[in-house]
């Protein structure tokens, strides 16, 4: 094996390192917020929503 494909062999190992630590980053990132509550706020706008759904699915 050459030396220029040695390089580029460290080179190719350093960035799927790389990636693998920024996968495992954004995976935890992501499981916290996952398991956050939902914003009270949010839920009563989503409940106004379907209220508003349901009233427009009424016949007239």
């Amino acid at each position: 094996m050459s030396k220029d494909e040695e390089g580029t062999g460290g080179k190719s190992r350093a960035v799927r390192a790389r990636q693998r630590a920024i996968g495992r980053e954004l995976r935890r990132m992501y499981d916290g917020v996952v398991n956050e509550p939902v914003p009270d706020e949010f839920l009563d706008l989503l409940r106004r929503i379907d209220e508003a759904d349901a009233e427009k699915k009424k016949p007239s």
